[in-house]
């Protein structure tokens, strides 16, 4: 069963009872104050979205009992921060050991192989959303070094966003550019609390990356493990903005909309599959790989990549 998400951007209260989250909505507008029930287990992502939200200890000491990921959003709407269970896995130890022995090599390996399919999915994505010419990202992605020591990874991105959006004028991905910037960072906000969630369930440390290695990072892994991933939410924001073309701003259909992150269809293994259960099928192949059991991760690729 898919996990759900679930969205507060108005006052609320949030408590729990007989293993559910009471959820009782305060009156907005002409929206009437009304009550509600959400079993916790069926719970994977919790986004509190308003400065008039209270929750109780022990309905975030449940969320993370059942694994689930709460995540915190500042004035300007936009996610700061993401509480995680400390313990997912019975063999939690073990594998926290293997990763952080993992050898030089081996997280060169496993960063070539996730560069060389990001480079794929966005080229898939680009010929998808916008019929580009890819053969040069194709042989960037072929090209792909341990390690990715030549930076082929920048090249292709420079490419991939100068194409992805044709009607702005000289766009570039930039945390604090302009638009849809701010809906690329709500949207890899939701697909990294989705990683960082199944890095823990599967065992691992999300602070320990195999790339990235920021001192003040918290969630190096998971931002290592989700840029294969970051093409569907590039793909769910064009859809998007074409949905909703005459604002700038987030409104809450767009965040709807991106909050169906974890259940976008991917191909996985040569199946389809939601989002969120090929991120799960990712983690646990990556805790093989540290256990020296398996050589590859398994991601997952754009429908009709190459």
């Amino acid at each position: 069963m898919i996990k759900r998400t679930l969205c507060f951007s108005n006052p609320a209260h949030l408590s729990l009872s007989n293993g559910q989250l009471e959820i009782d909505l305060k009156a907005v507008g002409d929206a009437p104050a009304r009550k509600t029930s959400v079993p916790i287990e069926d719970i994977g992502i919790v986004l509190l979205d308003h400065p008039q939200i209270t929750i109780t200890h022990s309905a975030i000491a449940a969320l993370l009992d059942n694994t689930a990921a709460v995540i915190t959003c500042n004035a300007t709407h936009h996610p700061t921060g993401l509480l995680l269970p400390l313990e997912g896995n019975t063999l939690q130890s073990e594998r926290f050991r293997s990763q952080i022995e993992a050898s030089v090599p081996l997280r060169k390996q496993l960063w070539q192989q996730t560069v060389t399919q990001k480079i794929l999915n966005q080229a898939a994505l680009l010929s998808e959303l916008r019929g580009t010419e890819v053969g040069n990202m194709k042989a960037w992605a072929s090209a792909v070094r341990t390690d990715d020591n030549t930076n082929l990874e920048g090249r292709a991105a420079a490419y991939y966003w100068s194409k992805m959006f044709p009607d702005i004028e000289d766009f570039t991905r930039d945390r604090g550019g302009i638009y849809p910037n701010n809906l690329l960072n709500y949207g890899y906000a939701v697909l990294r609390a989705v990683v960082a969630r199944s890095l823990v369930v599967s065992g691992l440390l999300p602070t320990i990356g195999i790339h990235h290695r920021n001192r003040y990072n918290a969630y190096c892994l998971a931002d290592d493990i989700m840029e294969p991933y970051r093409p569907f939410v590039d793909r769910l924001v064009v859809q998007t903005m074409a949905e909703h073309p005459l604002t700038h701003t987030i409104t809450t259909d767009m965040k709807r909309s991106l909050l169906t992150i974890p259940t976008q269809q991917v191909c996985i293994g040569g199946q389809r599959s939601p989002l969120m259960v090929a991120v799960s099928q990712t983690t646990a192949s990556l805790a093989k790989c540290y256990a020296g059991t398996l050589r590859k991760i398994n991601y997952p690729t754009i429908d009709g990549s190459f």
